[in-house]
């Protein structure tokens, strides 16, 4: 899709979807939006919230960076994109669920295997942004080698047990480990197959990540 082909759906949007649904939208100005869940997800342009989930304007917060990727919590002044989406959807809008959700064929988990080879100059915020994603590369390395698994295989766990890293870190966050603890908040880990439209949830008495049903 090009320029012109974007201008033109953008100028068909109001002509044709914004008109059928103009209700709802006029609703949702008038009495603000009311997410329940915020999702954290890859910027990859594959990977789209509201068509995955089958979702309406409204219904979800979605914040997106390179790799789906959640710092743990520094309590600094310095500029966090993601920390402010989780304390604006969180404190905010009270949200009651956060689905951190990762995809296959991740640009982003690749490149933690390859940012060593990025240049330092022109790309310094993705050297340092792809750390996060370190961990989780070093225990796949050591499974993929343990099970003499193929680099391809070695992906797919990178990019799920970068999920749960994200999962983890998010309790890192003060008013989000109050809100679990106090039941009012739940944190969930989704695998989105590209090549498939199959999700993934992650069991956390399973240890695993499981086909949605439904």
């Amino acid at each position: 899709m090009n320029m012109s082909d974007l201008l033109n759906s953008a100028g068909s949007f109001r002509k044709d979807t914004f008109k059928k649904n103009k209700n709802k939208y006029i609703d949702l100005v008038k009495n603000g939006q009311h997410p329940k869940a915020l999702f954290i997800g890859c910027s990859d342009s594959r990977v789209v919230p509201n068509l995955i989930t089958n979702s309406d304007p409204g219904d979800l917060f979605v914040f997106r960076n390179i790799g789906n990727f959640v710092p743990p919590f520094n309590p600094d002044v310095e500029f966090h994109g993601t920390a402010a989406a989780i304390e604006y959807a969180v404190s905010h809008l009270q949200v009651s669920n956060v689905i951190v959700c990762g995809h296959s064929h991740c640009g982003a988990i690749k490149g933690v295997y390859e940012r060593d080879k990025l240049d330092i100059e022109s790309m310094a915020h993705l050297r340092k942004w792809l750390e996060l994603g370190v961990r989780a590369k070093n225990i796949a390395s050591k499974m993929a080698a343990k099970q003499h698994l193929s680099f391809d295989e070695q992906l797919v766990h990178t990019e799920q047990i970068s999920v749960i890293f994200s999962m983890q870190n998010l309790l890192t966050y003060p008013k989000v480990a109050q809100k679990v603890m106090d039941g009012a908040l739940s944190i969930r880990g989704w695998y989105y197959k590209i090549e498939t439209g199959e999700i993934l949830y992650y069991d956390e008495e399973e240890l695993e990540f499981l086909p949605i049903n439904g």
